[in-house]
């Protein structure tokens, strides 16, 4: 196969990521935090350079501040090192003055970085999954088949095939036809690729590998393909070798403030299906040096616990407690996730950074940097439950507590 030193990785940072406000009121959505200590973009990353692909581009637009912060901070090679993680930002030029208006319209507006980079084969990847991947296997079946377009695809339960791009595969492994999220019975059954009744699909999972000049021609052709799986594949099935390549891993999706609740809580597991434990294939992320944490009289059940915490006195239940977390005596907190904080209090306040003291919090996500006063009671909203009430979000029944709000002394939030 062709060289890994010949592909380049583009890592699409999504748009305003509305399905995850508030967690992206301030931040692109790579850059929301997960399992504590880690962010979104810290996966696909990740999966690079285990892979052995080290150029990679990170297109984003929207309050992209904190994710090249993070990027730049992070993925440091050294003098020796050809490779490099770039933020490439919507920008105005003289061929156009508009923001990306969908995935493969982001790749449009980059490709003259993606052309300096010389690179035979370019590899698309999303920034908002969880999984671990070897691109390289996905790669050499990509070179050894003769394709074009490589889409790596994955078995779908029947009943959610609504869901997904749904394509169908020949006997050589080439894709004959894509639909869009099929709810109709007899699409369905002209899509089944698989001799299994629970998985007969084969859902797309957003990640693409495209010989470069292939993508470039499809892209200055039809300036009017915005998306790839709504545009870009469907077009190239009938035209070109378009093949799927099989990854029956984990996983998962993070577009919602469900999905996100639910995979992180699921890390809390003892024997989870994705953990970050594998010393083969780590997950990297921002070095930081911080003292181990300190519980004191508490009584932890399922909890992943970061660095860098004071906890006193407390009973938490299936929970993740992120970096730098302070929480107060007499407070339980049951299914939740507390992000933590960004630094440890410079100045005097009113109300610390943390959780005070005799709070209830259950069924919710608390940001970074807030500030939770005494006796505080949080409790979930029934499921499907949506309302903003600016310090507050509820997302599907989910209590949402944005990115450094401060909530006084004996607040309720409570169905």
């Amino acid at each position: 196969m062709a060289s890994l030193g010949n592909v380049l990785a583009v890592i699409l940072g999504g748009g305003r990521g509305a399905r995850l406000y508030p967690l992206t009121k301030m931040r692109a959505k790579p850059a929301v935090p997960i399992a504590g200590k880690y962010r979104l973009i810290d996966i696909p990353i990740s999966n690079c350079i285990n892979s052995g692909i080290f150029r990679v581009h990170v297109l984003t637009q929207f309050n992209s501040v904190s994710l090249h912060r993070h990027i730049t901070d992070t993925y440091k090679f050294d003098a020796f090192h050809t490779g490099w993680v770039q933020v490439l930002a919507a920008e105005q030029t003289p061929e156009s003055g508009e923001w990306y208006q969908g995935t493969a319209d982001a790749i449009r507006k980059q490709l003259g970085q993606i052309t300096a980079a010389g690179a035979e084969h370019v590899l698309i990847l999303a920034g908002d999954h969880l999984y671990r991947m070897d691109y390289s296997a996905m790669m050499a079946f990509h070179v050894e088949n003769g394709a074009d377009i490589t889409v790596a695809v994955q078995p779908v339960l029947k009943e959610e095939a609504p869901r997904f791009g749904i394509l169908k595969r020949g006997a050589d492994g080439r894709i004959q036809d894509f639909v869009e999220k099929p709810t109709d019975p007899e699409v369905q059954a002209r899509m089944v690729s698989r001799d299994d009744p629970g998985r007969p699909f084969l859902g797309s999972m957003g990640i693409y590998a495209f010989r470069t000049q292939v993508l470039i021609d499809l892209l200055e052709e039809h300036p009017d393909f915005d998306d790839f799986g709504s545009d870009v594949i469907p077009y190239a099935i009938s035209r070109q070798p378009v093949f799927g390549f099989d990854f029956e891993g984990y996983w998962e999706d993070i577009g919602t403030i469900r999905s996100f609740y639910d995979t992180n809580l699921q890390l809390t597991r003892p024997h989870a299906a994705f953990n970050f434990y594998d010393a083969r294939s780590p997950i990297y992320t921002h070095s930081r040096f911080l003292p181990g944490s300190i519980v004191t009289d508490s009584k932890l059940t399922e909890v992943l616990l970061t660095e860098g915490c004071v906890i006193e006195k407390a009973e938490i239940t299936h929970s993740i407690i992120g970096l730098r977390s302070q929480i107060g005596a007499g407070t339980t907190i049951r299914d939740s996730i507390i992000m933590g904080a960004d630094y440890y209090d410079r100045h005097g306040h009113q109300i610390p950074l943390g959780i005070g003291a005799g709070c209830y919090i259950e069924g919710a996500i608390l940001d970074k940097n807030v500030r939770i006063g005494n006796d505080v009671i949080i409790k979930p909203f029934p499921r499907g439950t949506e309302m903003d009430n600016g310090d507050w979000v509820v997302q599907d029944g989910i209590v949402v507590i944005p990115k450094a709000t401060v909530l006084p002394a004996g607040t309720r939030i409570e169905p």
